[in-house]
């Protein structure tokens, strides 16, 4: 797998735990969990962009976060 599959995978895996907490059993999950979860994401697009470009690794992040998200 390449790096940049690698680090895709890694925000929609964020995401979907994300949407889990947004829908799931834990729909009062602390602030502190989900900020968490936006830290990830953001370090794996911080590296993508490394790899990408930042505008491309954004597209990339906010594609997969609304896919995922919906």
């Amino acid at each position: 797998m390449s790096e940049v599959a690698r680090l895709r995978r890694l925000i929609e895996l964020e995401c979907e735990a994300l949407q889990h907490l947004r829908t799931g059993f834990a729909v009062t999950s602390s602030h502190e969990i989900i900020n968490h979860r936006y830290d990830g994401i953001a370090t794996a697009q911080q590296q993508l962009a490394a790899i990408v470009g930042e505008q491309e690794a954004t597209r990339m992040a906010v594609e997969i976060y609304m896919r995922v998200m919906e």
